[in-house]
């Protein structure tokens, strides 16, 4: 019986209606902790949401009010800072979590000031504290930081004294583990903090292979009135610039000059709307209007989710930053071919030509013939798919996932934070 008893999980925001991979990851470790009789509530900021105590399918989720800790900002930039970005600060968090009865661990899925906020509890109290990196801490690309700190550039920051109070530059380097979704990014890790080599852990995302596997189709098809000729090449991710969906858009209209039966569906909250509407202006300069459907985000447990997987001929995901990518063991778990970029965390679980077909980072030309491969030849997609799906439910179901990440929480309940 594990010594764990409850694992405080700390993000920054938590709202089905807002859902990434971050909120997949927390929200199934928690679910496979409670089911191994740990308790393990998530803290979060009220962004998008009310203030107080929720249950979502059991887990308990408790929302504090927060501030974005610049001067100067209008209501556009902090829309931006919500949807993208931007530390936040929140007391009522950190009191909330210094208070919090039983607790055995906690579990920060975010730097800055709230990752600060978890260390500065977790030292104080004698326990110790696990920091997990979803979003690419040492390999984002340059120009991607760059658009990410638009909305407070040249703002006054009040916030870096209490992030210097935080410790929120030691949040990775006094952690008990660090845990890292792509094996690009604990190589990364590993390098800038070789003393702590031991302790950085690759723990891939995982899946419920069985609620895309025996998924049906059909309510996807006739939710959105597709023809039974219609075959659909399908793309669930945020839109969002990292996501490159205009990379995808463009491919698409060149493939289906000479595949008419085609049609492209985007699925994905908009998490940068700029974006999002250069994307629909695009749509409509390359005449695609009736061709492309773009759905702005489904709920995490929304059953039209695993049938649009199961809908579709091919899946494509066209990122330009990935640190790891959950909608391919998605895919792979409902039987469906992929094409993805080779970038970040993908080459690291996927096998070219084996389970998936990899083309290089912004390469509409290749993007356009693998499309047109896996369109023309069945025999690809039947190759494909049934070597995924055989990875899939063998190492990345939620059930063996939750095992490793218990195996690290008992390891770094051996080690406590520095006083």
């Amino acid at each position: 019986m594990s010594a764990i008893v409850k694992v405080a999980q700390v993000m920054r925001r938590f709202v089905p209606g807002k859902w990434g991979g971050t909120e997949s990851v927390v929200f199934n470790s928690a679910l496979e902790l409670q089911r191994r009789g740990i308790a393990s509530p998530i803290f979060c900021t009220d962004m998008f949401a009310q203030s107080g105590e929720e249950l979502v399918d059991g887990v308990p989720v408790r929302r504090f009010p927060y501030v974005f800790p610049w001067l100067f900002l209008g209501d556009e930039a902090r829309a931006k800072l919500q949807l993208k970005g931007g530390s936040p600060l929140s007391f009522g968090l950190l009191r909330a979590l210094w208070r919090e009865p039983e607790l055995s661990l906690i579990h920060t899925h975010v730097q800055h000031r709230l990752g600060g906020i978890a260390r500065t509890v977790a030292r104080h109290r004698g326990i110790p504290y696990v920091a997990s990196i979803h979003g690419g801490w040492f390999t984002l690309p340059a120009d991607q930081q760059v658009r990410m700190q638009d909305p407070f550039r040249g703002k006054p920051e009040w916030g870096k004294l209490f992030g210097w109070l935080l410790g929120a530059r030691r949040t990775l380097e006094d952690a008990a583990a660090i845990i890292c979704v792509g094996r690009d990014e604990q190589a990364a890790v590993r390098q800038r903090f070789p003393r702590q080599a031991e302790q950085v852990h690759y723990l891939p995302n995982g899946v419920r292979v069985a609620r895309f596997r025996d998924a049906s189709p059909e309510p996807f098809r006739q939710r959105f009135n597709f023809q039974p000729t219609d075959r659909l090449v399908l793309c669930v991710s945020r839109l969002d610039y990292q996501k490159n969906q205009l990379l995808l858009v463009r491919a698409f209209a060149e493939f289906a000059k000479l595949h008419p039966c085609h049609r492209l569906v985007l699925i994905g909250a908009a998490t940068v709307e700029a974006y999002h509407q250069e994307i629909l202006t695009e749509v409509t300069r390359l005449e695609l209007d009736g061709r492309v459907l773009i759905i702005p985000g489904l709920p995490p447990d929304d059953p039209l989710l695993p049938s649009a997987y199961r809908a579709a001929e091919i899946f494509v995901l066209p990122t330009a930053h990935e640190p790891f990518g959950i909608v391919i063991l998605e895919a792979w778990a409902a039987g469906v071919p992929v094409i993805a970029t080779r970038i970040g965390g993908i080459p690291g679980f996927t096998t070219h030509n084996a389970n998936i077909r990899l083309f290089e980072n912004g390469d509409g030309g290749r993007l356009e013939v693998e499309l047109a491969l896996l369109a023309d030849h069945p025999e690809w997609r039947v190759r494909l798919s049934a070597a995924a799906r055989r990875e899939v439910e063998a190492q990345y179901d939620w059930s063996r996932i939750g095992d490793r990440l218990l195996e690290i929480y008992e390891g770094a309940a051996t080690r406590r934070p520095p006083a």
